[in-house]
Formats: C-alpha cells, structure tokens, sequence
C-alpha cells in the first residue's frame, strides 16, 4: 500500500533521452569511475539514507574525495540526532528544492519523508502543514533567491514567544537543510542529473519533467537558443587555442601580481564593476534570444511543485531588471565562516560546523594539478576565481581579492553558465554545458559544479547566520 501511495505523491515525469545519470557526460565516463571504486560503494552503504547508489552520487563520485565529505555531512543533517523531527527535515528539502522546481529532488525527498513517518497529507500541500513550517516559507524565499535582504526581523518573527516558535537550533537545522538543498539544486541543473530508474516500476523510468526546462531540453537543448554563446566571435576560436589562451592568462597574472599591486582603492572599484556587470551576464544574453512569450510560457510551474511554494514568480533576476534594489556590498571579513558562521552553527547544531567546514575546504583545495591535457599546472587561481564569483553575485566581496582576475580567467560564456547555475539553475541547458571550456574533462566540468554549489551554499549560511547573530546582539 505505502508503494502505491509513494507514487501517488510523486511529481508526474516524462522519458529522459539520454541513457546514465546526466544527459550532459557519456555514460561511460561516470560508469568507469564506479566500477573501480569500492570506496564509493562503502560510502554508499554508509552515508545514504537511500541505501542505493542514485544518480547525484554517481556524477560527484567522479571526486571520490569530496564525496566522502559530501555524503557525511548529508547524512548528519539527515539522520543523525538533531533539533528536528526526521520527517520535517525531509519536509524542508522538499520545500527548498521546489524553488527551482527541482523534480528530482521532490521525489527523493518525498520518498523520504513518508519512509520516515511523514504524514501523507502534508503531500498535498502547504496549506496542509503545521503553521510553524508554512513560517519558514518567507526565509526559504529569500535564501534561495535574494539573501542579501535577510534581516535579524526575519529570525525574530521566527523564534518570538508563540505556540509556532522556533528555537535557535531548530532554526539554525533547518537554514542549514534550506541552504544545502538550494545549492544541491544548482548541482543537479547544472550536471544535468538524469531521473532515477525505479525499481518499483518494471522495466520503466519513474520520471521528473516539471517544465520545459527539465529533463528533456538538458538532453535536446531545444528551449534556449542562446545567442550569445552560438553568435559570438568566441566560437570562432577553436578550443585548443582557448585552452592555451587560459594557460597564458593565467602565467601572466602570476607574473604581474608579484610585480605590483593594485590599490585598496582600485581593488573597490574592480569589485563594484565585476558585481554590477555580472547582474546583467545573463539578462543581456538569454533573456531576449528568444521570443519572449515561449519563454513566459516555460516558466509556468506545474501544480505539482507550486503546492510547496508560496510566490512562486519571486526570483533573483527580477531586481537586476527592474533597478528597483541596490545590491548591497556584504564585506567578507566582517562576518566569516571561520571566525563566525562556524562556530556559531556549531554551539547551536553541534557537529554539523566541523563537516560543513571541512566540505568547504574540501572543493576549494581539490585539485589533481590538471587543465585538460596539462599536467603540473597550479589552478588554485581559477578555483578562487570561480569561488569568488558567486560570491560576487550575491554581494559578497573579499578585500585581498583583485576581482580583476574574474575577467581574466572567466570567459562570457562560462560567466553565463554560472550565473545560470548559480541563480536559475532549473533554465541550464546542455549547450551552456558543452559551450564553455571545450577541451576539459566532463570530471572538471563537475568540478566546476561542486565549487559553485559549495560557495552558493557558503553565501546563504552567512547572510542567513549573520542575521542570526545580529538578533543575538
């Protein structure tokens, strides 16, 4: 009975073209690494609360390393003990991945939830849940869209005296399930993750095709015909030459930052231009590659997914269009992760601080010392590069950092591919994939898309820990 009823809650899905986990990377390539590796497997057996090894895994086993880090810190905020109820947790995720619709996440998730004792009828709705989770919506919106406007009224309103209160860990949990999910989203997008065969159904797929921007388009990328990635003179140049065009740029940015430096001065003004340019990387370019209706029409939400959501239309693009907000700078050095949003997520949700840092530091040191077919070559710049550029787009900027290297090292069209990744991942596309970087590894491509989720995630913990600690004060 309970299988029939799992499948009665799921979101209705379609057939996916391709064969794999992602519609993006050749089957093969995520196969070999699995076969190979019985350390996955044990981590598997270990850390998932699904006991299987399910598509997102596969894709990130290609970073055996990290996914260790990964897997545990998931399992923590999932399983372990915790201020919240099992179910809940999984109510939450549910929650935050139906902000970018993301179907694959919904299901697994609802799955989850009534594995653990969730109440059915909570499927229907939010209407249908305890008032104190229909609370978190308001915090889900802004997390997952515009954090920077998280303000310590927001934590208040949540925790004030009540029979729907929330408690400073409690709360603190479910930011955490919020911001890990958002950004787990932008993973699944932007490796283009394929449905999972279910073993309930025979021989067929159970699938999660919410909007035209789903499954079938990762694979066809008929949707978006992205005029600033097949018109530009960038295509032009053969992708060899792009690779060694990087090397070069690279070489001579070592080389000029040990002969001066830029002024405080100069490193603001670098800063302001590359936030303010990156507000409109992708609003000057897809946005109006296509007739503007389809694309109205592309964005309807399914009934399926809306239930979970309340203003479903609010989204990060909508202020850098309209010029109706200013982007406010958040300087990194006075509110940190180390020096204040770890320990900070520790004394309230012990534990979790020490995995969430060392799977921060994790995907930022990764690294085999590789660009394609270089070997020996030190990427540490392109990671900050790429870390930092999240950031920036979500007001974050780092005094020591010359954002000046972001133009250098970051071409238009990967800009593009991240910005889509990072603030509408459910509108990635196969041929933003396959535009930027042509001659890399699909395995540093899914690099690329662990370190944006990680610094999407890092970015909402601060906003949303510093608001936390402000109703501290």
């Amino acid at each position: 009975m309970l299988n029939a009823k799992k499948r009665d809650k799921r979101i209705r899905v379609s057939q996916p073209l391709t064969r794999g986990p992602s519609a993006f990377i050749p089957e093969k390539e995520v196969v070999q690494a699995n076969t190979v590796d019985e350390r996955t497997n044990f981590l598997v057996e270990e850390y998932s609360t699904s006991g299987r090894l399910d598509n997102i895994t596969q894709v990130m086993s290609l970073h055996a390393q990290y996914l260790e880090s990964f897997l545990r810190s998931q399992f923590y905020m999932l399983r372990m003990d915790g201020p919240l109820p099992l179910p809940h947790r999984h109510y939450i995720a549910i929650m935050a991945a139906a902000r970018h619709q993301c179907s694959y996440l919904i299901n697994m998730h609802v799955d989850e939830f009534l594995k653990t004792g969730g109440i059915a009828e909570w499927l229907n709705g939010l209407e249908y849940v305890p008032q104190r989770l229909k609370n978190l919506n308001e915090i889900n919106k802004l997390l997952a869209h515009r954090p920077w406007l998280i303000t310590k009224e927001h934590i208040q309103k949540l925790v004030k005296t009540g029979e729907n209160n929330w408690s400073l860990p409690e709360l603190v949990h479910a930011v955490v399930l919020l911001a890990h999910y958002h950004a787990l989203a932008s993973f699944v997008f932007g490796s283009g993750i394929n449905p999972e065969r279910d073993p309930e159904i025979s021989n067929g797929f159970r699938l999660i095709s919410v909007n035209n921007f789903c499954v079938c388009d990762l694979a066809n990328d008929n949707s978006i015909e992205n005029a600033s990635l097949t018109g530009s003179n960038f295509g032009i140049v053969d992708s060899l030459s792009e690779l060694e065009a990087l090397m070069e740029r690279m070489k001579r940015l070592h080389e000029e930052r040990e002969d001066e430096e830029a002024s405080q001065e100069e490193m603001t003004t670098r800063f302001e231009k590359e936030k303010k340019e990156s507000l409109f990387v992708v609003s000057g370019d897809t946005f109006h590659s296509f007739p503007h209706s389809d694309f109205e029409d592309d964005m309807i939400i399914t009934s399926d997914v809306s239930r979970y959501i309340e203003d479903p239309g609010f989204g990060y693009e909508d202020f850098a269009r309209r010029g109706e907000e200013h982007l406010p700078t958040f300087r990194a050095q006075d509110y940190t992760w180390e020096n204040h949003g770890f320990s900070l997520v520790n004394r309230l949700y012990s534990d979790i601080g020490h995995l969430l840092d060392e799977k921060f530091r994790m995907v930022y040191n990764l690294t085999y010392n590789t660009m394609a077919t270089h070997e020996d070559v030190d990427t540490t710049m392109l990671r900050r590069a790429l870390f930092n550029y999240v950031h920036c787009m979500f007001g974050i900027r780092y005094d020591d950092y010359d954002y000046g290297e972001v133009n250098q090292l970051l071409e238009r069209s990967l800009k593009v591919y991240i910005k889509t990744v990072t603030c509408y991942p459910e509108r990635t596309t196969k041929r933003m994939y396959d535009s930027y970087w042509r001659q890399f590894k699909h395995s540093e491509k899914v690099h690329v898309n662990l370190l944006l989720m990680e610094a999407r995630m890092q970015a909402e913990l601060l906003y949303a820990l510093r608001a936390i600690t402000r109703h501290l004060t």
